[in-house]
């Protein structure tokens, strides 16, 4: 346990579920990011999972709420792991990353979390977002997306549908590899 002031703080896991929503524009790619005008950060959406509810479903479902967006997975980027406090409590946070595709839906329509939900080329989406982890989940969406471009759906398409139908997808023990690092500001 972390000790602060010669006290142990509290530690407790979390895990979240979102990822980077894209379409693909005339002018090139573009990404979905949302902002709070009250600390000015810039982020990608993701958020807890429901009991029971697989990190794909939660990517699906929170994603959707935060934006406004119909999104459909198309392959899993990864995990980020970081560490923050919060009343007192530490937490070891994880987060899963997935690529998803709009398929509908109007980000005026985005929930309360955040004050803005906007599309943004990839270029200018790379440089609002706050944190360095969240740039380089999208800077792993845009080396798929170009590797993908012109090919028929991967593997991990067909393994994203299959798990986000099984039981056994459901949140579990944490992820064996990550991202790690501390949750930085770019």
């Amino acid at each position: 346990m972390a000790t602060r002031g010669g006290e142990r703080q509290p530690v407790e896991r979390a895990v979240s579920a979102g990822g980077v929503v894209y379409r693909r524009a005339p002018s090139g790619l573009e990404v979905v990011i949302c902002g709070r005008d009250s600390d000015g950060v810039w982020g990608l959406p993701k958020g807890t999972p429901a009991p029971g509810e697989s990190l794909e479903q939660t990517a699906v479902r929170e994603v959707t709420e935060e934006t406004g967006l119909e999104v459909r997975i198309v392959d899993k980027i990864g995990v980020v792991e970081y560490w923050f406090a919060r009343d007192g409590v530490r937490y070891h946070k994880w987060v899963h990353h997935y690529l998803l595709e709009a398929a509908g839906g109007d980000t005026a329509a985005h929930d309360h979390e955040y004050d803005r939900v906007e599309w943004r080329p990839l270029g200018a989406a790379l440089k609002t977002l706050s944190f360095k982890n969240e740039v380089d989940i999208v800077l792993k969406a845009r080396a798929r997306l170009e590797g993908a471009a012109g090919r028929g759906p991967g593997p991990m398409r067909w393994w994203c549908a299959a798990a986000s139908r099984s039981s056994a997808a459901s949140v579990g023990p944490m992820p064996a590899t990550s991202t790690a690092g501390a949750l930085t500001r770019s």
